[in-house]
Parts: structure tokens; C-alpha cells; sequence
């Protein structure tokens, strides 16, 4: 079986003792990132993957779908995979996401990301009932 490799993010905050290391796991920025994208008004929700869809047909709340983290040499790019509601205007909806997500890992991790991209990958119509 291959086994799955982890890359901790290194963090030291600013004016911080010399107390220590703090690592920062890739899936708790994912989560982070992923309920901050999620509370942006058009947001409709967060693209997963065949695993997480299965896990949340079996009852498992999957909280980092939709969102992919790299660590390069010149920061943390973030991917964002998401569906908007009909009506909303896109453009705006992407900053929003873009700044929220940018700030929510500023404010818990006192982490800098390089980018945040947004991939919106559909568009959610309101379900209409028929009438009786």
C-alpha cells in the first residue's frame, strides 16, 4: 500500500519566543478555507470529490471539500473549487471569496497566501415545485 505523505506548514508568528515549533496540518487549512468560501452570500456549495460525496451520503460531514493547498517556495496557493446560485454576479462573488478566505487563514494561522484562486464549476438553479 503507498503510504500518503504529510507535509506539516512550518509556522512561527510574529513576536513570538523561541518556545518551540508549530505545524500546521495541509487538511486544517482546507477546512478553514473551505467554511470561509461556504459563508459567502451566492455561495451555493463547495465541489468535492467521489470519496467525499460517498462519506456524505453515509453520514459524514466532509467540512475540506472543495479546496486543494500547495506550499511552494514563494508562499501558499490556495484552490477553491465552488458552485454559485443563479443570479449572482460571479466576479463579485469570486473577490469575496478571495478576501474571506484570505483573511480567516490571516486571522488563525497568522499565515500570508500567496493566491487564492476560484474555480466556479456550476451554477445552482432554484428547485421549482410543481404546482397541485
Amino acid at each position: 500500500m503507498a503510504e500518503k505523505t504529510v507535509s506539516y506548514v512550518q509556522m512561527k508568528p510574529k513576536g513570538a519566543q523561541d518556545l518551540g515549533n508549530i505545524q500546521v496540518a495541509p487538511e486544517v487549512l482546507e477546512i478553514i478555507a473551505s467554511i470561509a468560501a461556504s459563508d459567502i452570500e451566492g455561495v451555493a456549495s463547495m465541489r468535492g470529490n467521489f470519496t467525499s460525496g460517498v462519506a456524505e451520503r453515509l453520514g459524514k460531514k466532509v467540512h475540506g471539500k472543495g479546496v486543494k493547498t500547495e506550499l511552494a517556495q514563494d508562499g501558499l496557493a490556495i484552490d477553491i473549487y465552488c458552485v454559485v446560485n443563479y443570479g449572482v454576479s460571479i466576479p463579485q462573488t469570486a473577490l469575496k471569496i478571495q478576501e474571506q478566505v484570505r483573511q480567516t487563514l490571516l486571522n488563525m494561522t497568522s499565515l500570508q497566501t500567496q493566491e487564492v484562486n476560484v474555480h466556479i464549476t456550476g451554477v445552482q438553479f432554484e428547485m421549482q415545485h410543481p404546482s397541485e
